[in-house]
């Protein structure tokens, strides 16, 4: 693997007046996860933080990694497994039908997509689709789910193939991928060549605001090159001729997201104008908003540990729940392994048998939560925790607890007693 290159300009204006805003130190690929008989091979680390542009508000990773070195063949993400993801797809899929009024001779694209589970009820009503993802796992998922897609990192010049051979798009989706580029003026650059003239573009990503609010230190990883915010995206997009025109919140989904909408016309809604304002009001362009979270991350992670600690020294077993993107960046930061956590839990089969990059926790099926039945159980995906405790309910019966590490539940780590359950 290639080495990390430090970000000397912002990569959506080109500003070189870039203020960091946390430093992680040197960490491990958060998707990469270790097979059984690697154990003994080091993982390759490289330096992980965050940074601000002044000049269009963007927050972006201070050191990046090729894409190809992230979204390799063993790429393990499938978004099928989560079902509040699914059922959040479903009803997009659904508003756009709505919305669009969407039928057999319409063009749906989406860009990162992943195992195809958005465009899957769009297909099933009878709409042409395409999905574009570059992680051969997840798109051969995808067309096994009968789910149209091609395999390629998007940019402009898969846009010009894509148009050149299907036609203009009439929607164009991009959930959870605008963090996921490098290059982000080639992609919104391909997703305005691919459009139809009065086509829509929908992006979905983690708000900024709620990342530090809430603490969500650990949706940072290489993986993510961009943190996002109204001020940001909507600039970014009208380089390219692209109008943010309505706003959608999410505070449950991925610790807090929006849905921006965006045309070729600008018929921008209040709903634009009320989280411009909520923005501009906090400072979210400006190093004060960002004042004072890296101390807080390093209390998080300090607080937690001496959590764990105290549970092993008393004689309790701790497993973990989730093998995520985000249970490598918590763990590692923190410095938990496993004489704190014994192994963690996932429904994704294809990380069974591996461990945690750096840490080096074995991941296991969730039903070892019953075999083992653990005192307590970390959960490293926080941003699912009403699907996870629906799902583990005779684990809790048997008295075991879980463990909220961080986001809106909590902003120290709080342990949840077994009739608890996340606010509706």
């Amino acid at each position: 693997m290639s080495g990390a290159r430090r970000v000397e300009a912002c990569r959506s204006c080109g500003d070189r007046r870039l203020t960091e805003i946390l430093s992680l130190g040197w960490m491990p690929v958060a998707n990469a996860l270790v097979p059984f008989e690697d154990a003994d091979r080091p993982d390759p680390v490289f330096p992980l933080g965050i940074q601000l542009c002044p000049r269009c508000a963007l927050v972006q990773i201070i050191h990046e990694l090729p894409a190809e070195a992230i979204f390799g063949d063993d790429y393990p993400y499938f978004s099928s497994y989560s079902d509040s993801f699914v059922r959040h797809a479903a009803s997009h899929a659904q508003d756009l039908l709505r919305r669009r009024a969407l039928r057999d001779d319409a063009f749906v694209v989406e860009v990162g997509s992943n195992d195809g589970y958005l465009l899957r009820p769009l297909a099933e009503a009878g709409v042409p689709v395409l999905g574009i993802d570059p992680a051969p796992g997840p798109v051969q998922a995808a067309v096994t789910a009968g789910v149209p897609s091609l395999q390629a990192f998007f940019g402009h010049e898969v846009a010009c193939r894509v148009r050149a051979e299907c036609g203009p798009a009439d929607v164009v989706i991009a959930n959870n991928v605008m963090a996921h580029v490098p290059d982000v003026n080639n992609v919104v650059a391909g997703i305005a060549e691919l459009l139809a003239p009065d086509g829509v573009v929908t992006v979905e990503n983690p708000w900024i605001k709620d990342l530090v609010e809430r603490l969500e230190f650990d949706t940072i990883y290489h993986e993510h090159y961009c943190y996002l915010s109204c001020l940001a995206v909507s600039t970014l997009f009208e380089r390219h001729g692209l109008y943010l025109n309505d706003v959608e919140y999410f505070p449950d989904l991925h610790g807090g997201s929006l849905r921006w909408w965006f045309s070729r016309s600008l018929a921008a809604t209040d709903a634009v104008a009320r989280a411009l304002d909520i923005e501009h009001r906090l400072g979210v362009g400006t190093p004060d908003f960002y004042a004072g979270f890296a101390d807080e991350v390093e209390q998080i992670g300090a607080a937690l540990v001496d959590l764990l600690c105290a549970l092993r020294a008393s004689g309790r077993r701790v497993a973990g729940y989730g093998g995520a993107a985000k249970a490598t960046t918590l763990m590692n930061a923190a410095g938990i392994d496993n004489s704190l956590v014994e192994f963690v839990v996932d429904r994704n089969a294809a990380k069974w048998g591996r461990l945690i990059p750096g840490c080096r926790v074995p991941v296991r099926p969730p039903e070892a939560l019953l075999e083992e039945q653990p005192d307590y159980t970390l959960l490293l995906v926080w941003n699912i925790a009403r699907e996870v405790l629906g799902q583990q309910g005779e684990y809790q019966r048997r008295g075991g607890r879980f463990i909220v590490p961080v986001g809106e539940m909590s902003r120290r780590a709080t342990v949840l007693e077994p009739s608890t359950r996340p606010a509706q």
